[in-house]
């Protein structure tokens, strides 16, 4: 920073010293609210609305969820969001922000249900909409405070009129949006298996499942062959040339006889689903090799003798978890489709539940990497084993209930849990692995830790399970006349993620590209309680496949939106609405309503209707400029809102996607309560201001996760302090600055024509650097530019200036003008970064009712202020002086000088052009000395050099005559004017 104020204490003429009411300490945490209420009581962003011409740029607030105090990455959001905000309104636009809150779904559902079991009550014996109602206060509750955290952070916004997916209009729109899906041919039902959580009693989408270690029961099992459809190669130890002539024939029957008893091994890491078992899978592109045993180890319960069918690569992982210590190879096997095994269970069961041929079906997705090369195939359990069961006509199971138990009919497991109500493990799993050990099918078992799916909010672990859900079909070819870019939901997301989008940064396109192009169709049912309702009825004895399964009538879907707007989406819970809806139209009787509820993905991916198309401050075509949030919504938000909007409007609904990473601690770990580590915003705002976390985020890359804690706060309130100290520079030496002092750049010295072409430079970079959504870039520059061209070279060359000019010498003026512009572009340039501090500096020059920083734009900055020339110029003066201050400061340790001023050195240069540039300037006040001489003969061999700067040498020599008692600089002349004591300069100025 510029050197401090001299103690004046004992000057015996006066200067002109900055004055200020702005404080060298921020106070941040005390005085921030009171610049709240300000901006509430002047109504700053209905005051920005008011100004016409503009060209709008909008960007689309993802609605935070509705349910708790919020955490650093709340902040790291919201405050990037107002970045862009507010930058893009400082550089003309009229930049609208709306706040919005998810209000549906599980997790406020979740928290009223604890309620309810605290209390000992059951859920499902209140009545659903009185339920409802209690979710819709939790989440008001939790806007309101989230509201006011949301605003303590400085974010602006219509506050006072946010967008709630609970309001009427907001469920009526998403029922609409729902219904264009039931028209267009894109809704339909299908039971397949879907993550699903037993604990909770519903399906969860892909963005509603977290992953962690989960140790998992692993089971090698035997399938015994029924009739063989493969073929085979003998494998032998022993040479067929020891045989007789028809040794190889009967070789060949010898090993065709031990295949007669052979078994097929699966592995998997699920037990419990054995008994929905219908096929076992192989790949035809691998070798199978039959394996028999010969020696066992203790505690193995391989069989010697059995025949085992393996993968070939696999046979030696297999054999040591099997405990087989020797074995030999009786046939290599190849085109196994067409043979059938026998059910583990076949038998055991007195109704014949599994007395059934399992088939071998060939499959892709079978590898040799682990297991035993053979899948165990449940198509009711896996999304592989549906798709290979949907090939091939496997019939479908429905064994396991919503609480993820078996049915009670089930033989043997009849209900048992395999996930219990609490989230551990129920015994369904060791039942199976029992059973299968009685029954002889059991090769081995063991332990498998791996990353497992769990439920994001009870966070127990989830099952695929087979139920009849509602889905939109991405590859289906849609009838809504909107096929400009793609007749299906997927190629529409596609070809808008490839042509329509802009990513910051850029690999978002390819993350969200590949997301979108390899998933399955979207389920769109919840069987919840709290949400929009699949407003949709289905026709009593139809088949989901018949054509008139579902009601596709406009007149009903209307009187469904307009009741959804007169009183929210409870009246579907109201007896007789289904009458009331299709009354006059169809025969109710002859219909069923559907009760399930929307994925709330659903709910927040239609926010572009209920909010940019429909409200007044949305948008014409009800496009986004933006959507911003967490690298984890390319599979949340992101993802469900270009589903969605493919489905309804035939593009992304936004224009741009930019994502930011995830907080971390200091040392790069993910912040766990548990481990102590988190960082609470309010935490933040009451120790160093809600400027500080601000500051934090524009100091960071938020393209990658943002490390966060006390060290990295405290460096971050130091760079807040060094900038402060330079408005509080410019704000003491502006004090009394009037127009009629104002210069004209080309009336200006050198120095200020530099700083004026650093100035031009600068505005470029910055609304560069703002439309780029490049904050870091931004703050950078201009944290350089305060740190080291301002308060390290200008302030501190032109402080002498400032103090000690006469008030209407061209350079003072010049100086002030200067201050002055530097004033109004800085502010504006870190208005949006630094929204408090930026409106102290403002109030402190222009304290007037309704005055704000936050109502200017950013100066436009003339480009004949660029002079190229005479930055080149300055550059070489900055860096000969950078030898004089060293060469001085050398001087200052040894205590051979206390200050600069003391010195009047001798600069020797070897380049002509460098020399002539320091002999066009007043060198001796660049470099703060009282005198300098700079010279081009040789320097002297004791002369001081820096290796970074060539060809100049430092001399050192003390200034000569008495100092100045004002301005302290040692001259000749001192001591020979009207007043005593002073320089000629300091005599003009005191008249």
């Amino acid at each position: 920073m510029c050197a401090d104020t001299p103690d004046t204490s004992d000057l015996k003429y006066p200067v002109f010293l900055p004055e200020t009411d702005f404080p060298m300490r921020g106070g941040l945490p005390q005085r921030e609210p009171g610049w709240l209420a300000r901006w509430a009581e002047i109504g700053i962003y209905d005051r920005l609305r008011e100004k016409t011409g503009r060209t709008p740029f909008t960007l689309h607030d993802g609605p935070p969820y509705a349910n708790g105090h919020l955490h650093i990455g709340h902040a790291l959001n919201k405050i990037l969001k107002d970045f862009i905000v507010r930058s893009q309104q400082m550089l003309g636009h009229d930049a609208r922000y709306v706040p919005g809150w998810d209000c549906h779904g599980l997790p406020i559902e979740w928290k009223i249900e604890e309620q309810y079991r605290a209390k000992g009550l059951n859920k499902d014996d209140v009545d659903i909409v009185a339920f409802r109602q209690e979710c819709r206060k939790f989440a008001e509750g939790w806007i309101d405070i989230q509201r006011e955290e949301f605003k303590r952070l400085g974010i602006t916004g219509n506050w006072a009129d946010p967008y709630l997916t609970m309001d009427f209009h907001a469920e009526a729109v998403i029922a609409e949006e729902f219904m264009k899906f039931l028209m267009n041919g894109a809704l339909y039902q299908g039971s397949k298996p879907v993550m699903w959580s037993p604990v909770e009693k519903t399906a969860l989408a892909e963005a509603e499942v977290e992953y962690h270690d989960h140790t998992s029961h692993t089971i090698w099992v035997r399938f015994k062959v029924s009739k063989w459809g493969a073929q085979f190669t003998p494998v032998s130890d022993i040479a067929i040339v020891d045989f007789e002539p028809n040794a190889q024939t009967l070789l060949v029957e010898a090993e065709r006889a031990k295949l007669a008893n052979a078994s097929v091994v699966i592995w998997t890491t699920t037990p419990w689903t054995i008994p929905q078992n219908r096929a076992v899978a192989f790949n035809p592109s691998i070798t199978y090799t039959a394996v028999e045993v010969i020696k066992v180890a203790e505690g193995s319960t391989a069989k010697v003798g059995e025949v085992l069918v393996l993968a070939t690569n696999l046979i030696q992982a297999v054999m040591t978890s099997a405990k087989v210590d020797e074995w030999r190879k009786v046939a290599n096997l190849y085109d196994m489709d067409g043979t059938l095994l026998a059910h583990p269970y076949r038998g055991l069961a007195e109704n014949g539940e599994w007395d059934y041929d399992v088939p071998m079906l060939p499959g892709d997705h079978v590898t040799d990497d682990a297991g035993t090369g053979f899948v165990h195939t449940a198509p009711s359990h896996g999304d592989d084993d549906y798709q290979l069961g949907l090939k091939f006509g496997l019939p479908m199971t429905y064994n396991v209930e919503a609480d993820g138990s078996y049915r009670a009919d089930l033989p043997l497991f009849g209900g048992q849990a395999i996930i219990n109500a609490d989230g551990k493990e129920g015994p369904a799993n060791v039942s199976n692995i029992k059973a299968l050990h009685g029954a002889g099918a059991l090769l081995a078992k063991g332990k498998l830790k791996h990353s497992y799916p769990h439920s994001w909010r009870s966070k127990a672990p989830l099952i695929y399970r087979n139920t009849p859900q509602w889905f939109a079909a991405i590859d289906r070819k849609l009838d809504d006349g909107m096929s400009t870019y793609g007749e299906t939901i997927r190629a529409r997301a596609l070809h808008s993620i490839n042509q329509l989008v802009q990513f910051t940064p850029v690999s978002g396109r390819n993350r969200l590209y590949s997301m979108i192009e390899a998933r399955p169709d979207w389920v769109l049912s919840r069987q919840r309680a709290w949400g929009v309702p699949l407003t949709c009825f289905t026709k009593v004895g139809a088949k989901p496949t018949d054509a008139d399964f579902l009601l596709r009538d406009p007149q009903v879907n209307a009187r469904i939106i307009a009741a959804f707007e007169k009183d929210g989406a409870d009246v579907w819970y109201q007896p007789g609405f289904k009458e009331q809806v299709l009354d006059g139209i169809v025969n109710p009787a002859d219909y069923t309503q559907v009760f399930d509820v929307l994925d709330v993905w659903f709910d927040s991916g239609s926010t572009h209707a209920f909010v940019l198309r429909d409200r007044p401050d949305g948008t014409a075509d009800g496009l986004a400029d933006l959507y911003l949030e967490g690298t984890d919504q390319h599979r949340g938000w992101f993802h469900s809102s270009m589903l969605q909007a493919c489905g309804t409007k035939g593009r992304a609904p936004y224009r741009g996607v930019l994502t930011h990473g995830f907080t971390l601690d200091e040392k790069g770990m993910k912040m766990s309560k548990s481990l102590g580590n988190t960082v609470a915003p309010q935490e933040v705002i009451d120790q160093y201001g809600a400027d500080i976390l601000r500051l934090w985020v524009a100091l960071s890359d938020y393209t990658v996760d943002l490390r966060i804690g006390k060290e990295i706060l405290k460096g971050v309130a130091d760079s807040y302090r060094r900038l402060r100290n330079t408005m509080r520079y410019i704000l003491g030496n502006l004090d009394g600055f009037t127009e009629a002092e104002r210069l004209d750049p080309a009336q200006m010295p050198e120095l200020e024509q530099w700083v004026l072409h650093r100035l031009a430079e600068l505005d470029t970079e910055v609304r560069k650097g703002y439309a780029a959504y490049d904050f870091q870039g931004v703050f950078q520059k201009l944290f350089t530019f305060c740190t080291v061209d301002l308060s390290s070279v200008y302030f501190d060359i032109r402080k002498d200036v400032l103090y000690c000019d006469a008030p209407d010498s061209i350079r003072r003026r010049a100086a002030r003008t200067v201050l002055d512009i530097l004033f109004h572009r800085l502010t504006a340039w870190l208005a949006p970064i630094l929204v408090f501090t930026m409106e102290e500096v403002w109030l402190c020059r222009f304290p007037e009712e309704g005055s704000s920083i936050h109502l200017q734009d950013m100066p436009e900055t003339p480009k004949d202020w660029l002079n190229e020339p005479l930055a080149a110029k300055w550059a070489q003066v900055r860096q000969v002086r950078r030898v004089v201050t060293a060469a001085l400061e050398v001087q200052r340790t040894a205590k051979v000088i206390g200050a600069s001023l003391e010195a009047a050195p001798v600069v020797h240069v070897e380049d002509a052009g460098v020399l002539a540039a320091l002999k066009s300037v007043d060198f001796a006040q660049v470099c703060i000395t009282s005198a300098i001489q700079v010279t081009g003969d040789p320097a002297p061999g004791e002369a001081f050099r820096l290796p970074e700067v060539p060809g100049v040498a430092v001399v050192f020599e003390t200034a000569e005559g008495e100092k100045c008692a004002r301005c302290w600089q040692i001259l000749p002349d001192v001591g020979s004017h009207k007043h005593p004591q002073t320089c000629a300069r300091c005599d003009e100025a005191l008249g």
